[in-house]
């Protein structure tokens, strides 16, 4: 029996060499065959070209005036030049080396040609003669040097020709009425042969949504695979401890914060583990979310582990923390490729047997040798600089570990939607009371002296100043400014009243925390950096920061350096020296002139440089649509998420006939888990 899971040889004339190929395109069944569609339509539809303008694809019918004339250049370059009587004008139609199409050219007879118009010329540049007038619509596929388009598009012909009888649907009717979809078989159909533009909308919109749809299924079913039961994961808390620390807090928690502490708790109670991402605006208070999380869990009986990107952000925790939690039952111990040996060998046994109850630390946290007696709660600070490998080895060192992922950079809620659908999902939308937002200025290079009175000024008053360069040194294949020099620059401008300091990525980890330490303390007053400074750093009285060639980083990034200050009382300034040179280098200034909100902020990225660039690499799991586009399409996105959401939610969903071919096919295509 014919299945659309079929391997691409199950087509006729798909030999070994071909379905390579065809895999390099990542066709390997004849599923993804029919579901390889169309990067476009040329509209053949015949036209006048009296209509026509200049460089217009067209498509005319003529009579063939006298044989094709053919003239070679060398061996393999050559024109094919035929007279065609189109509505009684002549005109001459040119093939450029295509020397094979003289032979499927007649005197006398009637050929259409589809090709490129040129009006000064009157000529046309042939791209095809057209055997088959009777659609209007040639669908354009990407193709390959060893797979051509006609191979492809006569490949699909055969297939839905031989498998259409097979092609079920997997949308439930319910959803497909109610949104007006086509039925999977015509969805089909209409994306490789439409007969007119309407029926290859209506597909499209068809296409886009059961795209969306099954994905989304998919990642419901994950997260209610990580939602089984789990007695193990379970905790049992302290609320009168957990609401007596809260009191003790030398300021008032914001209602959005006491909201995620509450769902958290939700989570840590229930009999299952914890899957949640926490989001939050730069200074809107996660680090003391995550620590009553921590505290619930130690008081619960079981370990917890913060894990931070850098040693610099790991020590400013675990210093936060100890201090913070002195009066508790909570012993932290400090673990990052830095722990010298005879303090690592003091520290592992402490852990194993449960006596350092909260573990911060960068990587280290998960390599083989570190043992927990009971880890009950990892929680992942900018889990964004981590892979899904690095999450998953740390959840591994216990038997049932809750997870609490937390992200600075506000996720769009198209990436939310399509990367942490499978998450539970809480948001601190209020920074604490008499946090003043920061004023943010964009000056072009040549206003730098500006920026250089404003500088002097703000230290004069006993605040500190960061200044932050793109590179650590001069680069010969880029023109931006360098850490280096901009130190060397500034000693010279401010180093008789104060001290500038240098921190970069190259310096070595005690080197780095020298720094920060020095500057934190007030020994600097004005830093040159890196964005090594981007994650973490928190010194109350540092207010202004200068970003020097602002244009050359991404909104995300700009508002997280911005954040490195108003962490104090004082008002805070971020000035942006920069000269885009193009309109989207423009509209970011703009942006990150205009709002301090880093959801708007981190859409607004997403929209300018494309969801690849804003993520990056180490986000493996990115969903990539052939017909969807998140970002463009984020409505049909939200509906199909919700519209997954409510089935999966229902009890016994799978067995319910309207769902028969749904549960079917999650069962045979099963995402990654991520």
């Amino acid at each position: 029996m014919k299945k659309l899971n079929d391997a691409i040889t199950e087509l006729n004339g798909v030999g070994p060499k071909k379905a390579v190929a065809l895999n390099k395109l990542g066709i390997n069944t004849v599923r993804d065959l029919l579901t390889y569609f169309p990067r476009r339509y040329d509209d053949m539809s015949l036209i006048d070209l009296k209509q026509a303008v200049d460089g217009q694809k067209v498509t005319v019918k003529g009579i063939v005036l006298g044989e094709p004339t053919i003239v070679r250049f060398g061996r393999k370059r050559a024109i094919v030049n035929v007279q065609l009587l189109v509505n009684n004008s002549p005109i001459t139609v040119s093939f450029f080396n295509q020397p094979w199409i003289k032979k499927q050219i007649e005197a006398n007879t009637e050929i259409i040609v589809y090709g490129t118009f040129n009006q000064v010329r009157h000529q046309i540049q042939g791209i095809k003669i057209i055997h088959d007038g009777g659609n209007q619509f040639a669908s354009i596929y990407p193709a390959s040097k060893e797979i051509k388009q006609n191979t492809i598009q006569k490949l699909i012909q055969q297939a839905f020709d031989d498998y259409q009888s097979v092609i079920v649907d997997v949308v439930p009717e319910k959803l497909r009425k109610h949104y007006h979809l086509e039925n999977f078989h015509d969805t089909i159909y209409n994306l490789h042969f439409p007969k007119s533009p309407k029926s290859a909308q209506l597909a499209l919109r068809t296409g886009k949504f059961m795209e969306f749809f099954l994905y989304e299924m998919q990642l419901q079913e994950m997260r209610e695979q990580k939602r089984i039961i789990n007695s193990v994961a379970q905790i049992e808390i302290d609320d009168q401890s957990i609401n007596h620390f809260i009191d003790q807090l030398p300021f008032q928690l914001t209602n959005a914060q006491i909201k995620v502490i509450n769902e958290i708790k939700a989570d840590l109670k229930a009999p299952r583990e914890m899957n949640r991402l926490l989001q939050g605006d730069v200074g809107s208070g996660k680090t003391i979310v995550a620590a009553i999380a921590v505290l619930m869990t130690v008081l619960g009986g079981k370990q917890a582990a913060i894990m931070a990107p850098t040693e610099i952000l790991a020590q400013q925790h675990a210093n936060k923390l100890a201090n913070l939690f002195k009066d508790t039952a909570v012993n932290v111990g400090l673990l990052t490729g830095s722990t010298k040996p005879a303090a690592r060998k003091l520290l592992l046994p402490r852990i194993e047997d449960g006596q350092i109850n909260l573990i911060v630390g960068t990587h280290a946290l998960f390599q083989t040798e570190v043992r927990y007696q009971n880890l009950g709660l990892a929680v992942i600070d900018e889990q964004h600089r981590f892979g899904v490998n690095q999450r998953k080895a740390l959840k591994a060192k216990g038997s049932a570990v809750n997870l609490l992922s937390m992200t600075a950079t506000p996720i769009p809620r198209t990436l939310a939607i399509t990367m942490y659908g499978d998450m539970d999902t809480s948001i601190i939308d209020e920074l604490p009371a008499g946090r003043q937002s920061i004023k943010t200025t964009w000056l072009p290079a040549a206003k730098t002296n500006q920026a250089l009175a404003f500088i002097k000024k703000q230290l004069l008053a006993s605040h500190q100043v960061y200044v932050v360069a793109p590179l650590i040194e001069e680069s010969d294949a880029v023109d931006m400014k360098n850490a280096t020099e901009i130190y060397e620059r500034f000693r010279t401008i401010f180093g008789e009243e104060f001290n500038v300091g240098l921190l970069h990525g190259r310096m070595t980890n005690d080197e780095k925390d020298e720094v920060m330490q020095q500057f934190k303390q007030g020994r600097y007053q004005l830093l040159v950096a890196t964005t090594v400074i981007e994650v973490g750093v928190d010194v109350a009285n540092a207010n202004t920061m200068v970003i020097l060639d602002a244009d050359h980083f991404g909104l995300a990034q700009l508002h997280q350096l911005r954040g490195r200050v108003g962490r104090g009382a004082d008002q805070s300034y971020c000035i942006l020296i920069a000269d885009p040179k193009n309109k989207l280098g423009k509209e970011r200034m703009n942006a990150i002139v205009q709002s301090t909100d880093g959801f708007f902020l981190s859409q607004k990225d997403l929209e300018l440089r494309g969801q690849g660039d804003l993520v990056g690499s180490k986000q493996s799991g990115l969903p990539e649509f052939r017909l969807g586009d998140p970002i463009g399409d984020m409505n049909i996105l939200t509906v199909a998420a919700n519209e997954a959401r409510q089935i999966v939610s229902e009890k016994n969903w799978q067995s319910k006939p309207e769902n028969v071919q749904l549960a079917k096919y999650l069962q045979t295509n099963k995402l990654n888990n991520m």
